[in-house]
């Protein structure tokens, strides 16, 4: 079948068409998994052939790029398709050069929820807020740039695996911190900071996962991002956080699925491949992903 790609924006898609003697035949679908069939029989070969034709020069027309040669039976062995061009994540960050007052801030605003630890569920929640406000204007900062800033960070990180339960930061507010830094800091607190969990935290299988996922993607930025959308708690009676996860979820998967062709994998392979483990939490995000 010949096949046709178009790779733009947030679209990555797929459309192969070929003529099986009076019937057109197409599959088309997303980059990255096994599209749909459809088949359309016609009169005679001739017609089917003439439908093929007009649909490749619309395809063509829509700005779809040819990657591989028809097939014919006295030719020689056509060369692998190319791999499907790699598609730039939009940013996650405003960028920005952060004033010294601004890091500053940072620190002091992590210090703070550091010390509200242990407290009600409202109070860290809102010394979470107050945290990722004031690394906004971080504009995607590695901490490991700012000696005072990945002191408090890494401290702060240290907590999602302490062993009492007291001064414990869950793991899904650690990752809404780590969203608003640059990537590398997010793989250094996988491979470093949690790399050693002990068996009793109750984050201990979500780090294991991140860990493969970073493993297997081998991109600390699409690690993150997959990461924070597998480790968020669903929020019960909230219709608004679930529809805004899915619309992360929309939006990540076609970047996702096209990291994953290049590399001779389908998205969906790719989701069933992924371990929940006992966390139920992820078993759900998993078959909303594969749903969606």
């Amino acid at each position: 079948m010949r096949r046709f790609e178009f790779v733009q924006g947030t679209s990555a898609k797929f459309w192969m068409a070929d003529v099986d003697d009076r019937t057109f035949v197409v599959v088309y679908g997303r980059l990255g998994t096994a599209g749909q069939r459809k088949e359309k029989a016609f009169p005679t070969a001739e017609a089917a052939a003439r439908e093929c034709e007009k649909k490749i020069a619309e395809k063509l027309r829509e700005g779809y790029q040819e990657v591989g040669a028809p097939a014919a039976a006295a030719a020689p062995a056509a060369s692998p398709a190319p791999p499907p061009a790699k598609l730039d994540l939009p940013p996650r960050v405003r960028p920005g050069d952060a004033t010294e007052a601004q890091r500053k801030a940072a620190v002091h605003a992590l210090s703070a929820l550091a010390a509200a630890r242990g407290r009600r569920s409202w109070v860290l929640g809102r010394a979470v807020r107050r945290a990722r406000r004031a690394l906004e204007p971080l504009g995607g900062l590695d901490p490991a740039t700012d000696a005072a800033l990945s002191a408090a960070l890494d401290a702060l990180l240290a907590r999602v695996v302490a062993p009492s339960a007291a001064d414990r930061l869950p793991l899904v507010r650690a990752i809404e911190l780590l969203s608003e830094l640059d990537a590398a800091a997010f793989a250094r607190a996988v491979r470093d900071t949690w790399k050693a969990p002990p068996a009793s935290s109750p984050a201990a299988g979500a780090l294991a996962l991140l860990k493969r996922q970073l493993e297997e993607l081998g991109d600390p930025e699409l690690g993150l991002r997959l990461g924070a959308l597998l480790v968020d708690r669903p929020h019960h009676g909230s219709m608004s956080a679930e529809a805004g996860w899915a619309r992360r979820w929309k939006a990540l998967s076609p970047y996702l699925a096209a990291h994953l062709a290049r590399n001779g994998r389908s998205l969906e392979e790719y989701l069933a491949s992924i371990d929940a483990g006992s966390d139920p939490h992820v078993a759900q995000r998993i078959a909303r992903m594969r749903a969606a």
